[in-house]
């Protein structure tokens, strides 16, 4: 639909569970047929989601992650995110891999790793040498992570980027 804003996007199993970002929606899609199967609803603004092998990790640009049954969409619990006891707000699109959740920091350069558990950031990248200066005054954010399993490296690319990098990301942890 025409109206709805669509944001963040998680496989699970043979569905595909797409978020609106105000409308307070998450659409259930068969990933044979792209069918429409269902629609759940929420309170709040949905932002990124990811799939973690048991629940589904949502942002909704707020400081906190929230863990959802991934069969009927009820929260099982949120989660404060912090880096060194500070609130880390605006957290994105995200991609859990291997019980760690990536966010990019909307309006920032920025991706963290929060430990799913605690909601600790355990490290942090710095993303801001993709671009150009040039290429830089003819794009916006980054804004667009994405985890390739197989080859252990993610993809990272931004609103009206000339590119899709894919990119090893080896931080040095948080001290």
């Amino acid at each position: 639909d025409p109206r709805l804003f669509a944001e963040g996007l998680a496989l699970v199993g043979d569905r595909l569970i797409q978020l609106t970002w105000t409308e307070g929606q998450a659409h259930v899609w068969s990933l044979d047929d792209f069918r429409h199967r269902r629609t759940f609803t929420y309170d709040g603004e949905g932002w990124g989601l990811c799939y973690d092998g048991h629940h589904l990790v949502m942002s909704d640009g707020s400081d906190r992650l929230t863990f959802r049954d991934p069969s009927t969409f009820r929260v099982i619990r949120r989660v404060p995110v912090r880096e060194r006891g500070r609130p880390v707000r605006d957290l994105n699109e995200l991609e859990c891999v291997d019980g760690s959740v990536w966010a990019n920091v909307w309006q920032t350069d920025r991706i963290v790793r929060i430990d799913a558990r605690t909601g600790h950031v355990t490290a942090v990248v710095d993303a801001a040498g993709l671009l150009t200066d040039e290429e830089r005054m003819q794009s916006d954010v980054l804004n667009g992570i994405a985890w390739i399993p197989e080859r252990r490296r993610f993809l990272l690319t931004g609103k009206h980027w000339p590119y899709v990098f894919e990119v090893e990301l080896d931080p040095d942890p948080m001290p």
